[in-house]
């Protein structure tokens, strides 16, 4: 029988907030356990919670990149729950009416275009965290996260395999870092998957049980506990069983996902709205602000790369990854021209790349500039340098040996234009490779590349190479 896999996330992206949100504590992270977690957060006796208005702000900013509905009134909800780290007893979240509704997510999967719709996005308190590898038979907790302000985003059950729910995930992930309302890292949690997971024989309509897996904090492990969980189902399935609804967890050390518990429906939490706190209410003027205050979204700027510096979708798509590659593009291309553009996004998606991450740094501590990088790919197209000595030229830069045109110079790595002299060393080499000069003629097409190669060790790769293509084919063609 063939399957189906049906995927839907659900995606805790913490909102890049300076206080918490219902309390004015610190979101901070990294300080002592406990420090930062004041008398709201612990559900002292008597104390109310205010919400945060960056954290609506962050909210709406989302709502408005996908093109979802603002709700213009939504309300929060007591999500009951005991868990030990989660002191009051209760989640304050938003389940009827949350602030965000709707929405989707362009993807692409390889070169395969696809739509994820969402179902929601609504704001919620984090709860804080049980710790257990410090400890000997026993748990600590650490209440600092208690409060934290999360975006829980909700997708529809688009996803059909690991890949798209990666491809998901990483788009996502891009758009709330392009936003700034999130700073991403997946090691500190501000951005944790959760997977629910079923299969269904293909060409079925009705959805399998599904199964959640519960706190992927990497897009392998995303993928790899998906692909476990997968085949763990269609072997259940298979052998006559049946899929219990449930948590799950991914062990990574084990590479298999285990059950946590029976997973729990909307109305075995006992929502009910919360008292304390007042309807949110946003309105036109309110979203007119937040609209004028967007940065210009990838899909916006994709096309304009498309169609301003006229790249193809796989680089406008390489080159919006993130908001920082955006920009650093955008300033190594000013005042460039035609081909130019492709050569610059060549040389970010290549070897600035591959530099960023053998070391491990972000764009925006790269060790040679835009500025730079942009001097470097002007004195290709004017023909200073070929293509080949630039990438001596670049990691010259990148060692921190000076600007492009001091380099060259110093290494005396311009290139060798002048027909007079490229007449000569052509003529050289003829003289000295009869043999492959014979195969040319003779329909063999490969020896004219091997007599370039020749030309240009000859002049120790200073050679134009358009030139020597020239002039050698000229020569061997014409005799003259």
């Amino acid at each position: 029988m063939n399957w189906e896999t049906v995927i839907g996330l659900e995606v805790h992206v913490q909102l890049s907030t300076h206080s918490k949100i219902f309390s004015g504590a610190s979101t901070a992270f990294g300080a002592e356990p406990n420090a930062q977690a004041c008398d709201i957060d612990v559900a002292l006796p008597g104390v109310l919670p205010v919400l945060n208005a960056a954290a609506v702000d962050k909210a709406v900013r989302l709502g408005l990149a996908v093109g979802a509905t603002i709700n213009p009134r939504s309300i929060f909800a007591r999500k009951n729950y005991f868990y030990p780290d989660l002191p009051k007893g209760y989640q304050i979240s938003q389940y009827e009416i949350p602030v965000v509704q709707g929405g989707s997510i362009d993807i692409l999967v390889g070169e395969q275009p696809k739509t994820v719709q969402l179902t929601r996005a609504h704001l919620e308190e984090d709860a804080g965290k049980s710790l257990h590898e410090d400890f000997h038979g026993m748990t600590g907790i650490d209440l600092n996260r208690a409060g934290t302000p999360l975006l829980e985003i909700v997708s529809e059950p688009d996803m059909r395999g690991a890949a798209e729910a990666v491809a998901y995930g990483k788009a996502l992930h891009a758009l709330v870092r392009w936003l700034d309302i999130c700073d991403g890292n997946m090691q500190e949690g501000s951005f944790r998957m959760d997977a629910n997971v079923s299969v269904r024989p293909a060409g079925v309509a009705t959805l399998g049980t599904r199964c959640e897996i519960k706190n992927l904090n990497s897009f392998r492990f995303l993928e790899r506990a998906i692909d476990y969980e997968v085949r763990r189902q269609i072997e259940v399935l298979t052998d006559g069983g049946t899929i219990r609804q449930e948590t799950r967890l991914y062990d990574p050390d084990r590479d298999e996902t285990r059950a946590m518990r029976s997973k729990e429906d909307a109305h075995d939490y006992r929502y009910f709205p919360d008292p304390d706190l007042l309807p949110l209410e946003i309105d036109e003027a309110y979203l007119a602000q937040v609209r004028s205050s967007m940065p210009e979204l990838p899909a916006q700027k994709r096309e304009r790369f498309t169609s301003e510096f006229g790249l193809s979708v796989y680089d406008a798509n390489l080159l919006t990854g993130s908001r920082e590659m955006a920009d650093y593009f955008e300033q190594a291309a000013a005042g460039l021209g035609g081909q130019a553009f492709k050569l610059v996004a060549n040389w970010i998606g290549g070897a600035l790349s591959a530099r960023l991450n053998d070391e491990g740094i972000e764009i925006t501590a790269s060790k040679v500039s835009p500025v730079a990088l942009r001097a470097l790919v002007e004195r290709i197209v004017d023909g200073t340098i070929s293509g080949k000595i630039a990438r001596d030229v670049f990691d010259a830069m990148w060692s921190g040996e000076g600007q492009v045109d001091e380099i060259i110079e110093r290494r005396g790595l311009r290139q060798i234009s002048d027909s007079g002299a490229l007449d000569k060393l052509v003529d050289e080499v003829i003289a000295s490779n009869g043999s492959q000069v014979a195969d040319y003629r003779s329909g063999k097409a490969k020896a004219f590349n091997a007599l370039v190669g020749q030309v240009m060790k000859a002049s120790k790769g200073k050679a134009n190479p358009q030139q020597v293509n020239d002039i050698l084919r000229r020569k061997l063609d014409t005799g003259v």
